[in-house]
């Protein structure tokens, strides 16, 4: 059996980029990971700012198995985080930190990426186990430039970008060094066929990108 928490991560800075999905339905929760995976985008956060997102999760989960990482965001609370993690959510994301849902997701070995402001917030997060530091809401205040800014410092800090991201800059994301990035409208309105072109326009942006640095 392989190590959950360590593959699903690595997995996850394989992929690099997930959408950040709040659907109405199932039916269209299945239409954008059909899309994402057509394109090469491997991973989706399906947010609990909706009431079905638990539903949505174990759909997406019976009907791609393994072919999906999906996780669960906006999760605040350590309730929400064990039934996200019940109905089938591999990697947790949050708007903030939560020390009880950081112990949540420890204890079923489960990914935490929270929302963290200042490098006193992140270093916090990393010492109670987070597998990632979500830069939110200051993605998209700073760009870029705040990859730097925890990575100096830190230089093993794992980062997620989150917000602001685009097809003009996801290569300078990645240049400065981000470990995974989420993504909303690009990766989550239109079609079916709309969402599978964006998701490989982000997936040759990352690979190449990825390839030019190595």
């Amino acid at each position: 059996m392989k190590m959950q928490k360590a593959a699903i991560t690595q997995a996850l800075y394989d992929t690099c980029a997930f959408a950040v999905v709040r659907v109405p339905t199932i039916e269209r929760g299945l239409e954008i990971a059909r899309g994402l995976l057509a394109g090469g985008v491997k991973a989706m956060e399906v947010s609990y700012t909706l009431p079905n997102a638990g539903e949505v999760i174990a759909a997406i989960k019976k009907e791609f198995g393994g072919e999906m990482i999906v996780g669960a965001g906006t999760v605040m609370d350590p309730a929400t985080a064990r039934m996200a993690i019940m109905a089938g959510a591999q990697f947790i994301v949050a708007n903030c930190y939560s020390e009880g849902v950081s112990e949540i997701c420890n204890l079923y070995q489960i990914p935490y990426a929270p929302g963290c402001t200042t490098m006193t917030e992140a270093n916090h997060a990393l010492a109670t186990g987070a597998a990632f530091v979500k830069c939110f809401p200051i993605s998209n205040v700073y760009g870029p430039s705040l990859v730097g800014l925890f990575k100096t410092p830190t230089p093993w800090m794992p980062l997620m970008a989150s917000g602001g991201i685009n097809l003009d800059n996801l290569h300078e994301w990645i240049e400065k060094g981000i470990d995974c990035a989420g993504m909303g409208g690009l990766l989550t309105r239109g079609s079916e066929e709309e969402i599978a072109a964006n998701a490989a326009a982000v997936r040759k942006i990352i690979d190449e990108t990825r390839a030019a640095a190595e």
